[in-house]
C-alpha cells in the first residue's frame, strides 16, 4: 500500500484505492454472510471475484478454485473461512501479490498477519468490510 498522509486512516485509503476484492469462500447461498457482504460490495462499485471450489458462478461472476486461478490482479483477498485456514489463504495471497488480506469478524490468526506484513500485504483482521466501508462511505 502506498504512503498514506500523516492521520490517514489507512482502511480508507485501502478501501479508496482497491478496485478488485477476490473473496475467498464466497458462497452462491443467499443466507451467508459471505453473499450479503459481496453483493453490498459489488453494489458500492467493487469487482469481485468469488474463490470456491464448490462454485461455479456467484452474483453473476465466474468463481475459482483457488486465488492462484484467478486470471486478473487482486487488491484485497476478504477471507470467510474459518481461522485455522487462513495461513493457506494468506499464503495464497502473498503468491498472487494482493495488496490486502481482510479477515472477517471473528476471523483471527495473529501469526498469518505476521507473516503477510514483511511480505508487504496490508492486514486487517476480525472486522467486517462492509461496516467498515459503510461507517467511512455511507
Amino acid at each position: 500500500m502506498s504512503a498514506a498522509a500523516p492521520g490517514a486512516d489507512p482502511i480508507t485509503e485501502l478501501l479508496k484505492s482497491s478496485h478488485t476484492i477476490a473473496v475467498v469462500g464466497l458462497s452462491s447461498k443467499r443466507h451467508r454472510p459471505s453473499y450479503g457482504v459481496s453483493e453490498y460490495l459489488q453494489a458500492a462499485g467493487y469487482r469481485i471475484i468469488p474463490v470456491n471450489p464448490n462454485e461455479r458462478e456467484v452474483l453473476g461472476e465466474r468463481a475459482y478454485a483457488r486465488l492462484e486461478d484467478v486470471p486478473e490482479q487482486v487488491d484485497i483477498v476478504d477471507i470467510f473461512r474459518r481461522s485455522d485456514q487462513v495461513p493457506e489463504v494468506v499464503e495464497s495471497a502473498i503468491r498472487i501479490g494482493a495488496r490486502a488480506v481482510w479477515m472477517q469478524e471473528g476471523v483471527i490468526h495473529p501469526q498469518a498477519a505476521e507473516r503477510a506484513r514483511p511480505a508487504g500485504v496490508f492486514v486487517v483482521m476480525d472486522l467486517c468490510i462492509l461496516k467498515e466501508h459503510r461507517r467511512r462511505f455511507v
